[in-house]
């Protein structure tokens, strides 16, 4: 068991996403029905509800780099969000090693394309993400039944 998803510190885990990018909505929706324990709070940086200056920041700026906020209120960016996020949901072995010196540079590099990328990215393959994202409602969450075709 990963030490850090019992930390009161860190959790529960607010965790802010872009709302309009399908692949960002992918990963919450994932992450959403692994999370059993609560540890996360799923904030859509796009709602028109959404308030920027609890962060301190713009929302321009929060949609430019992955954020959440520990329960300590500490904030952290970018793939620290992400591996505490994933530990959260029981993947933190995978993401361990992201944080050994030489796998944590790339990763920052490998996210900050991403980052810069992600609108046109979600643009270009926004229907495949679509298909696979789980639809969740009230905390409930069901992986899309595939289309039947009817030819005959």
């Amino acid at each position: 068991m990963n030490p850090n998803a019992m930390n009161p510190n860190l959790y529960p885990l607010e965790f802010l996403y872009n709302g309009n990018c399908a692949i960002c909505r992918f990963d919450v929706a994932h992450m959403r029905r692994r999370d059993r324990h609560q540890r996360l709070v799923f904030l859509d940086l796009t709602a028109p509800d959404f308030d920027p200056a609890r962060y301190g920041r713009t929302r321009e700026e929060l949609l430019a780099r992955m954020t959440a906020r520990r329960a300590d209120g500490g904030i952290v960016e970018g793939p620290e969000a992400f591996r505490l996020a994933w530990a959260a949901v029981g993947f933190g072995w995978l993401v361990a090693p992201t944080c050994l010196p030489g796998l944590a540079w790339l990763a920052e590099r490998a996210y900050a394309s991403f980052a810069r990328h992600r609108v046109s990215l979600s643009r270009r393959f926004g229907g495949v993400f679509k298909r696979l994202t789980p639809k969740c409602e009230n905390g409930v969450c069901h992986l899309p039944q595939p289309s039947r075709s009817t030819k005959r």
